[in-house]
């Protein structure tokens, strides 16, 4: 049965902060509309205009970075430093747009058996979007950014959980100058979702969220014919070698895997380690982990916020028990504090084989899971995960190595001794079930556009 109010929960207090009618099936069919004036709107006018307002948005951003930072930290509990870095990541990209949209979208010669043919790159339509809660400014963004600068319209589904944030996005894209309807969020379940990827005024949808709401979203949209693009969940690899530098590895290691309290589908999740320098990579790890502050995520002393739900929260202990039992051993963390609040302290476990809940499922949370190898060869078996591939990360003293070897690791993205992490200037995404399609630089703005060649003699 469809949820008539959603309400918002402070996940750090438990309290109720704000309470959101669900639209109607009219409100629902009216926001269409506006979004399809939009477009009618947006994709005449020439990439200046809209470059004008897009950046009209970041300077918007930046103007109530405070505001949309306690917004975040208030609706799923992210640190409030890390808010303010989310907005300003924002704020850079809705500046990368509008200052590369030109060169990402001029025609390009083709020449065939016409010297004079060319291909083009027109706004396709109206595009839903299905957003996750954990970057509930940034994962927007990502995708209404180059789309706005493409011509096109976005329906925002976001999560429950932040529905403010949608709303937030929605009021400054338009007071940036866009049309009504260009970013137009949707206050509902999942329940319309098929209804609205069958409207004929939706060309293609979006999709940020897990491997199994991509298949569904995947499979209304082949009914459909219709474009879909995917970022799923990930289990990304560290891989550490033997010649790493070790107390760099364990400092970006610890930032990858517990930023955000570890939801974040390009977190590092599974540390791989050769066998010659675990014990003391694995002590200078649960070292720096131990310093991490949990705690109020509106308190900028706090490094470790809440989980944004408690039902996030309870299924990442669950894992953790799962592994356990199955012999995994906790160094560090483990137990869930009995005060108020989603929280889970920095986890680390070690002992961790293919076959565990923390090795082979998506461990969407503060938790570490280390696996030695004994050859090099051992560690690229085990980062090549059988049902995902988002990203990974090598460290080792040999960059020039790293390269070689990313040609054999099966990710969207492989990041040699540094974080892997989404940047609007390189193309982002998966494979295998960590989904398909690309968003951002040329590639992103691209998905969204109707490639049209044109002959002509």
């Amino acid at each position: 049965m469809a949820e008539s109010v959603f309400q918002s929960v402070n996940p750090a207090t438990e309290e109720v902060v704000a309470e959101y009618p669900a639209m109607t099936d009219g409100e629902l069919a009216r926001a269409v509309d506006r979004a399809q004036a939009a477009f009618s709107i947006n994709s005449r006018q020439p990439i200046s205009w809209r470059a004008e307002r897009m950046l009209n948005l970041a300077q918007l951003l930046r103007q109530e970075q405070d505001t949309l930072a306690t917004l975040v930290s208030t609706e799923m509990g992210k640190p409030s430093l890390e808010a303010r870095a989310e907005v300003e990541k924002c704020a850079i990209s809705c500046q990368y747009f509008a200052h590369q949209a030109e060169a990402f979208l001029r025609d390009q010669p083709s020449p065939s058996d016409s010297p004079r043919s060319f291909v083009a790159f027109r706004p396709l339509g109206v595009v839903l979007a299905i957003m996750p809660w954990n970057y509930p400014l940034w994962q927007v963004l990502r995708f209404a950014a180059p789309a706005l600068m493409a011509g096109n319209a976005g329906l925002l589904k976001h999560s429950p959980t932040t529905f403010g944030s949608a709303q937030a996005l929605e009021r400054l894209v338009l007071e940036a100058g866009f049309p009504d309807g260009s970013l137009a969020a949707l206050v509902t379940g999942t329940e319309p979702v098929a209804g609205l990827i069958a409207d004929p005024r939706v060309r293609a949808v979006t999709l940020t969220g897990s491997d199994l709401a991509g298949s569904r979203v995947a499979a209304l949209a082949g009914q459909e014919l219709k474009k879909a693009v995917l970022e799923l969940g990930g289990s990304d690899f560290f891989l550490v070698l033997e010649d790493a530098d070790l107390q760099q590895a364990a400092e970006v290691g610890v930032r990858a895997r517990f930023q955000n309290a570890g939801q974040s589908c390009i977190a590092a999740k599974r540390f791989l380690v050769a066998e010659k320098v675990a014990n003391e990579y694995l002590e200078r790890f649960v070292d720096l982990s131990g310093r991490l502050v949990m705690g109020n995520p509106m308190d900028p002393a706090v490094t470790l916020g809440p989980l944004a739900r408690r039902d996030l929260r309870d299924r990442v202990q669950d894992q953790v028990r799962r592994s356990v039992a199955a012999g995994a051993q906790l160094a560090l963390g483990g137990t869930t504090p009995a005060a108020r609040g989603f929280f889970h302290p920095a986890t680390v476990l070690t002992g961790v084989a293919p076959g565990m809940a923390v090795f082979d499922e998506e461990t969407f949370g503060p938790v570490a899971a280390f696996t030695t190898f004994a050859s090099e060869e051992d560690g690229i078996r085990l980062a090549n995960h059988p049902r995902y591939g988002l990203g990974g990360n090598i460290w080792t003293a040999d960059p020039d190595h790293g390269v070689e070897l990313a040609a054999r690791l099966d990710t969207g993205g492989v990041f040699v001794n540094g974080m892997t992490h989404s940047d609007a200037r390189i193309p982002f995404g998966g494979v295998k079930r960590s989904g398909f399609g690309r968003e951002l630089a040329s590639f992103g703005i691209r998905e969204f556009t109707n490639i049209q060649t044109v002959w002509r003699p």
